[in-house]
């Protein structure tokens, strides 16, 4: 676990965090608007989605250890690409191959990897890599801001990519590669084992409900992740009042994972989803209703809400559907949040354009909507 946490931090910080700090530079160099550097990051994201069905599938097949050995390589030679760009076709090189990284080497790819291992045990193990890569964003800004300020934007790239030979690939390589310790058949029959075992094949409609309760969460995240500061500087707050209150949803988030891995524990992954799924309005109306004053309660709210719903985004279909092809089909059931991810900035920055704070009435409707469907949703539905 700590191996795997470790390597996806770095994943992480050095793709999914790293435009909000190196975007106006990289823009700036080589003659590109910085919205032009974010639709390459949006594309990065999108090819991402594309390919988690495929990725998921091959660590179903061929274990975590061939597959992120590999995506540790894809980060670096995307990486050295934006390091070496001289022009921003290139640099879209860069990122369509981050992209493909993200798409094989982020949390999906993580969870699949833990669950051919350890089957339906995993819970423990995908919290315990959260916790850890939920400091992404509290190494990776300093250190990319400190790199960039230091040597220029290029430097800052080259050495997430040096970190990604020198670290990541070691550590994914000495992953066990071992086969999921849940027999592909179970030889008891089947009576008894209805009542031992989670459904092999929960109705369909599961699946595509888990698939919008995670692309309307992920484009809540990704929305407030991409246009928090502005949202409460539209509430009047002052430039440093505002970072340092949106700073509060890391600290949120770890201790939201905290609680999962602690209090929430025995509880079933639809509990702890639900009851996630609203801390984002219930934070958010509190913040509309009653002015600045409670913005870091909304921010608090929101970043435990998010934290847990990371976890559940791959302990909840384990509940659902069982380890067996676990990889492929959390492939197919985050795919809709990914491309959701990559949509989130440009449509909710155009809400915020025109409404302002008001702009926050649509995430909230989205989050009800999210949790309307996980009440819809049982903890044993029928074969």
């Amino acid at each position: 676990m700590l191996r795997l946490g470790t390597a996806q931090t770095l994943a992480w910080a050095s793709s999914y965090y790293l435009p909000a700090l190196l975007a106006g530079a990289m823009a700036a160099e080589l003659g590109m608007a910085t919205t032009e550097v974010w639709l390459g990051f949006s594309l990065a994201l999108g090819v991402s989605a594309l390919l988690g069905p495929f990725s998921g599938r091959a660590i179903d097949h061929h274990g975590g250890r061939r597959v992120l050995s590999l995506v540790s390589l894809l980060f670096a030679a995307g990486l050295l690409t934006l390091a070496l760009a001289p022009n921003p076709a290139t640099l879209f090189v860069g990122w369509l191959l981050l992209g493909v990284a993200m798409g094989c080497g982020l949390y999906d790819a993580a969870f699949a990897a833990l669950v051919r291992l350890q089957g339906s045990q995993a819970r423990s193990a995908i919290t315990g890599i959260t916790l850890l890569a939920g400091f992404a964003s509290t190494v990776g800004w300093p250190l990319t801001a400190w790199l960039a300020h230091t040597w220029g934007w290029r430097e800052a790239c080259a050495t997430w990519a040096v970190l990604h030979l020198v670290l990541g690939l070691p550590l994914n390589a000495s992953l066990p590669q071992g086969r999921t310790t849940e027999p592909q058949r179970q030889p008891a029959p089947a009576p008894v084992q209805a009542t031992t075992a989670a459904p092999a094949q929960p109705p369909r409609g599961v699946a595509w409900a888990l698939a919008y309760v995670f692309a309307a969460t992920w484009f809540v995240s990704t929305a407030m992740a991409a246009h928090l500061p502005q949202l409460l500087m539209a509430q009047g707050a002052s430039l440093s009042a505002a970072v340092a209150t949106a700073a509060l949803v890391g600290p949120a988030q770890v201790a939201g994972r905290l609680a999962e891995y602690g209090l929430m524990q025995g509880w079933h992954p639809l509990w702890s989803a639900r009851m996630a799924t609203l801390a984002h309005p219930l934070g958010a109306t509190t913040w509309l209703a009653l002015g600045p004053v409670v913005s870091p309660v909304f921010v608090v709210l929101h970043g435990a809400g998010n934290g847990i719903l990371t976890i559940a985004k791959g302990t909840l279909p384990l509940a659902l559907f069982g380890p067996q092809g676990y990889g492929q089909r959390q492939g197919w059931i985050m795919a809709p949040s990914r491309l959701a991810q990559a949509l989130a900035p440009l449509l909710f920055g155009a809400c915020v354009a025109r409404w302002g704070a008001g702009a926050m009435w649509v995430s909230t409707a989205l989050g009800l909507s999210a949790l309307a469907v996980l009440s819809w949703l049982k903890t044993n539905p029928p074969r």
